[in-house]
């Protein structure tokens, strides 16, 4: 799996105990799911700088390879 869905995925565990900690009054989950948020959001940057980066780098071989 890549950062990028990693990313995504540790977002969606964190929005989900984020929730269960405001509905059941619970601050500690509610900021461990923030923070999870936080890191999710990260890491599915960085997985998308990534991905950018190799298509950048995909484009280049494609342009070196019609010369």
């Amino acid at each position: 799996m890549s950062d990028e869905m990693k990313g995504k995925w540790e977002k969606a565990k964190g929005y989900v105990k984020d929730k269960a900690g405001e509905a059941t009054g619970n601050p500690d989950l509610e900021a461990e799911g923030e923070a999870q948020r936080a890191q999710g959001e990260a890491q599915e940057t960085v997985g998308k700088a990534r991905r950018k980066a190799g298509e950048a780098v995909e484009k280049i071989g494609e342009k070196i390879r019609e010369d």
